[in-house]
């Protein structure tokens, strides 16, 4: 498996794993809970954009990771 091939797996998982701290998000019934699946949600926000940057560079810049 090539670096660009895990980078877009992991990318995917880190959205799986957004939509899923949602799915739990909406689910809880104590604020505490629902607080704690809403900050997970962001740091997975941010990680997946991190890591879209990161597809993006190694699709444009390394062909060989296409």
């Amino acid at each position: 498996m090539t670096v660009g091939s895990q980078v877009k797996t992991c990318y995917a998982s880190i959205k799986n794993i957004e939509a899923s701290l949602q799915i739990l998000e909406n689910k809880a019934q104590h604020a505490e809970a629902q607080k704690a699946y809403k900050e997970a949600k962001e740091i997975m926000k941010d990680i997946k954009g991190d890591l879209g940057k990161q597809v993006i560079y190694l699709t444009q810049e390394e062909p060989q990771y296409k």
